[in-house]
């Protein structure tokens, strides 16, 4: 079984070897945040695939957020660049839930919490306990606490 670090090493080879710019640079600059996560610690260590997930997922996020922040500025190449680098990672991501798939499970969580007495503030922390292990890596944090204090307040 290859580790995703593993994978992300091959599509590397490979997009180099096609002379694929936008992939193999990409893909170089996540595996030296894998690199260099690895050894940040007092210890030098391997990441499991869920940590790998995580950075990757991190990274795509930088990208999202640089993307609307050069647009915003004007600066639409720019922009157009951090998009495409963001698609690239999404690929090493799973796939993501759609708004209504992430209503159905947080509206499920909702129930749940007050069926278990939570009201008011406090359900919003147990709303989030349930869902997030439901929605691990497949919907933004932000998404899911909009759509827990919308459902929370009854929309």
């Amino acid at each position: 079984m290859t580790t995703l670090k593993a994978k992300l090493k091959e599509d590397l080879t490979a997009a180099i070897r096609e002379r694929d710019e936008l992939r193999s640079s990409t893909l170089r600059l996540t595996l030296t945040a894998i690199s260099k996560e690895e050894v940040s610690g007092t210890t030098a260590r391997e990441l499991s695939d869920d940590e790998v997930q995580k950075l990757i997922t991190r990274e795509a996020k930088k990208r999202r957020e640089a993307a609307e922040a050069f647009a915003q500025g004007g600066r639409a190449a720019q922009a157009e660049r951090e998009k495409a680098e963001g698609e690239v990672l999404a690929e090493y991501l799973p796939q993501q839930l759609s708004d209504d798939e992430l209503e159905q499970i947080v509206a499920a969580a909702v129930a749940e919490a007050k069926g278990a007495g939570a009201e008011g503030p406090r359900a919003m922390g147990q709303v989030m306990k349930i869902v997030n292990p439901k929605v691990a890596g497949r919907a933004e944090g932000g998404r899911v606490a909009a759509t827990v204090k919308k459902l929370l307040a009854g929309g």
